[in-house]
């Protein structure tokens, strides 16, 4: 009974100084119980069946991956405690305990931590579940009724998770006591992260973690076939080791450079802080290295978010270019048509083109569809002309073709340079690839090749020519009735063979794109609040370590504004460095974002930034602040 009374004193005296990381493990919990409880509840049954399954899919898979953060997160998080309580722990042999009963009061301590941010997570997580699938469903542009009601299997799975990985953890640090030294335990606090290296390890560690980290953006943006999976999992290796070479060598052999420099040392007072700044660097070296790489990690989540909003966006505006279409062996249905549809709606626009389907048999391509149509360069700007889209094709030669493609969410085939194809023996190189909708909803159903007018008569014998008739009407809700109208002309004779598409404004086939970019908003509220909070941890635990520095510098007579200056260059030193290797990294990761959705993406990339930094801005502000004060300035 002492014991737990010890150990609860011990909580309660100490729970200041790891508040924030409570709060980030509850904050963690919070979002991965509601992600469960997503999966389990109706609030997606809206999406039918199949999106909801893409939709459960996609959280179990984040859900694995909040895991994963969770287990490396408790990790630094349970070393940091223990290495923090190792000083007091070791004054405990002197008083007589025995290591075992050490661990045993560091067992119940972290524990009781642990469950603490387990309460506040699952409790906070209860409250907020209608909220967030409100939020979900809002930013996912979904009409729906929210219920709040709240089953079991969300808490045990997330209990369950959470619990297996911290008592882990736990169980790591009471052997860790139990085969501790005395002395270890005394000067554990300074052995935080520290490692002594001389300057020849640095600059080879700088060496290595430059060119590791060059391997890894070349492997990021390189471009490739069905292989690029397997460079997108290799880079995401290469630049995680590349800045942790980074961090522990090129980072501190500049800053002790700078140091050496007389003129820069001794201008605006930098002596009083950059010192400190390489001690800092060189002993919390992996932090500084984790907390980058989790900010890359929330930078890259944030953008892919805005990426695939914008991406759904212009897909429905895609697949909407055009209401009806019809494809006939005819080539008089288009007046019919007409009439049917103006009794229900006008017509805003319309297009007609000659297309030729060739039979598969003759066709081969890097990308089989198994249908496959050529279309004349004439004919084709014609149509764009009237439909007011952008036509800047120059017309291919006898042995080019240009793909007039859809427009995908993703695509791994990165590398569109020397494809070819291959038309009943003879070889055309395909010189571009354009994703306008020229020919709308039928565009991403058979695989189109622009040729030039000479070259499309000499393939006429090789296919069938049909006419395709394309319309687009102004009252959208005027959609069945209209439809209805058009399924007259449909026949499917040998003499008469007229097929109709229609493209339904208020499916709902793509909104599970929709809930993913709304997850991967959520995916940056957790790693740019864990970043935030292991930074702010670290810096709050390091100005203990500072006060009795800062407190000589008083008596040596320095004013308080000056001392004030150097606290606030260093942490801005300390904020600023992982921020500025994250700014380089990400634009790596965004550009092998850009190259899979065929898409500039530097304006997303932008603001996901100047959202980072306005995040980090605050943490620095907030860590300015807890530093004076803790340091007793």
């Amino acid at each position: 009974m002492r014991m737990m009374k010890l150990a609860f004193l011990n909580f309660k005296s100490n729970f200041k100084n790891y508040l924030s990381l409570v709060i980030s493990l509850a904050f963690t919990i919070l979002i991965f119980l509601n992600f469960q409880n997503v999966v389990y509840s109706d609030a997606l049954d809206v999406l039918g069946t199949q999106n909801k399954n893409y939709v459960d899919i996609l959280i179990q898979v984040i859900s694995l991956v909040l895991g994963c953060f969770m287990f490396f997160f408790i990790w630094y998080s349970t070393n940091v405690f223990l290495t923090k309580r190792k000083r007091e722990i070791g004054i405990y042999v002197f008083m007589g305990l025995s290591n075992q009963r050490i661990a045993k009061l560091y067992m119940i301590e972290t524990t009781l931590i642990g469950l603490s941010a387990l309460f506040l997570g699952i409790f906070f997580g209860i409250l907020t579940t209608g909220l967030f699938q409100m939020v979900l469903l809002a930013l996912s542009d979904i009409a729906v009724d929210i219920s709040f009601r709240f089953t079991l299997p969300p808490i045990f799975i997330t209990a369950g998770v959470y619990l297996a990985v911290y008592l882990l953890f736990v169980l790591k640090g009471y052997f860790n006591i139990v085969r501790s030294s005395v002395l270890n335990m005394i000067t554990g606090t300074r052995q935080n992260e520290y490692i002594r290296q001389k300057v020849a390890i640095l600059w080879l560690k700088s060496v290595l973690g430059i060119g590791v980290l060059g391997l890894g953006f070349y492997m990021a943006v390189k471009e490739g076939g069905q292989e690029v999976m397997g460079n997108a999992f290799a880079a995401v290796a290469l630049v995680i080791a590349g800045v942790y070479l980074l961090f522990g060598g090129l980072i501190p052999l500049i800053f002790q450079g700078l140091a050496k420099n007389k003129h820069f040392l001794y201008c605006k007072q930098r002596c009083l802080w950059i010192n400190n700044v390489i001690f800092r660097m060189k002993k919390n070296y992996r932090t500084y290295a984790m907390v980058c790489i989790l900010v890359l990690c929330s930078v890259t989540a944030l953008a892919t978010g805005f990426a695939m909003k914008y991406r759904y966006d212009n897909m429905l505006h895609f697949e909407n270019t055009y209401t009806f279409q019809l494809v006939s062996n005819q080539p008089d249905p288009d007046e019919q048509a007409r009439e049917l549809i103006e009794k229900k709606s006008k017509i805003a626009y319309s297009t007609r083109i000659k297309i030729l389907a060739l039979d598969g048999t003759l066709v081969h391509a890097n990308v089989n569809y198994g249908q496959y149509a050529v279309v004349a360069y004439t004919e084709l700007k014609k149509l764009a002309a009237d439909a007011h889209l952008e036509f800047d094709l120059e017309e291919p030669a006898d042995d080019e073709v240009i793909r007039a493609s859809h427009l995908y969410l993703l695509s791994l085939i990165t590398d569109r340079s020397r494809i070819q194809l291959d038309i009943n023996g003879k070889t055309y190189r395909q010189t571009e690839e354009v994703n306008v909708p020229y020919l709308g909803y039928l565009q991403e159903q058979m695989s189109f090749y622009v040729v030039n007018d000479e070259e499309y008569e000499k393939l006429l014998p090789l296919g069938k020519e049909l006419y395709t008739y394309n319309y687009r009407i102004e009252n959208l809700n005027a959609f069945e009735e209209a439809r209805a109208l058009l399924d007259e002309l449909v026949s499917d004779t040998e003499e008469n063979y007229t097929g109709r598409i229609a493209v339904n404004p208020q499916r709902g086939d793509k909104d599970w794109i929709k809930v993913l970019y709304s997850l991967c908003i959520f995916m940056f509220m957790v790693f740019i609040l864990a970043s935030g909070s292991i930074m702010f941890m670290k810096l709050y635990n390091d100005a203990f370590e500072e006060k009795e520095r800062y407190l000589v510098m008083k008596k040596m007579g320095f004013e308080e504004r000056t001392l004030l200056k150097s606290i606030a260059r260093e942490l801005g030193t300390a904020y600023a460095v992982p921020f500025a290797v994250m700014l380089i990294a990400s634009y790596f990761s965004v550009h092998a974002l850009e190259k899979m959705m065929y898409t500039s993406l530097w304006s997303i990339h932008l603001v996901s930034v100047l959202v980072v930094f306005v995040i980090f801005l605050i943490c620095y502000l907030l860590s300015v602040t807890m530093y004076k004060r803790n340091v007793g300035i």
